[in-house]
């Protein structure tokens, strides 16, 4: 059975992550962790989808707890993965049969357009 990242979160933070995650990182978290294979969100996009922070907050998040969600759905707007793992992600992605362009996703084409309205 998967866990979902608000039970996970911060079992398996990253080497520098300063204790648990907070209500913010969860919420974050979470958003990521719903993102379906082979689609992406950008940074400024989770943020938009969590009503809450900025893309370079996002991206703190995911730099210190990103390993129990899907990481590297998330690019930054140029649909590059963000480095240091661009190319671990790439090939995370490619696996997934997210579309790419060199070393971006194509975001027109493997942009999520989130979950639906209640």
């Amino acid at each position: 059975m998967k866990r979902s990242a608000t039970l996970s979160a911060g079992v398996g933070t990253r080497p520098g992550a300063t204790g648990p995650p907070t209500a913010y990182a969860l919420l974050v978290l979470d958003a990521v962790d719903r993102i379906p294979a082979g689609r992406v969100l950008t940074y400024g996009d989770v943020a938009e989808l969590t009503g809450r922070g900025t893309g370079r907050t996002v991206g703190t998040v995911l730099s210190k707890h990103g390993r129990e969600v899907p990481w590297w759905r998330v690019v930054q707007a140029s649909g590059r993965p963000a480095e240091p793992h661009l190319r671990e992600a790439l090939r995370l992605l490619a696996d997934e049969g997210c579309p790419l362009r060199g070393e971006a996703v194509d975001l027109v084409r493997a942009r999520w357009a989130g979950p639906p309205a209640p």
